[in-house]
């Protein structure tokens, strides 16, 4: 049924990632499916690498290891934003759309007074593409 999983990382919060990734994991070993990491970044230095290059190198590593400990085909894309808490949602849409994936699983948070005001990424990535997504809390 879904044959590539895209899950979303944040490269500056692994720790937080867990449910996510062991969600994605078991649908795509339930299914055969490959994982497709995607993170977006900054075009300035951050916490997490001085460089896109950098951060894709980064991403790239974080993807092998995740489909090596779970034995499953895993690749990555980065994509750079100038500001990506503004435009996450629109590089996610843009990366199921070049990816072909079939399925988002995407960590999330508990929804605070945030959430009431400002729009959640995982609302906007659901609302706006064809393709299911499973949010994990």
């Amino acid at each position: 049924m879904y044959q590539k999983i895209m899950v979303p990382v944040d490269l500056a919060h692994q720790d937080r990632l867990s449910k996510a990734l062991d969600t994605a994991a078991d649908l795509a070993k339930h299914y055969g499916g490959s994982l497709h990491f995607v993170g977006v970044t900054t075009g300035t230095p951050s916490e997490v690498a001085h460089t896109p290059a950098e951060y894709a190198e980064k991403l790239k590593a974080f993807a092998e290891a995740e489909g090596a400990k779970r034995g499953l085909t895993a690749d990555s894309k980065a994509y750079t934003s100038h500001d990506p808490a503004v435009d996450l949602s629109e590089k996610l849409l843009q990366a199921i759309d070049d990816s072909g994936c079939d399925l988002v699983v995407m960590a999330s948070h508990l929804p605070g007074l945030p959430e009431h005001v400002f729009a959640s990424h995982a609302g906007a990535v659901a609302s706006h593409t064809g393709v299911s997504v499973f949010v994990v809390r």
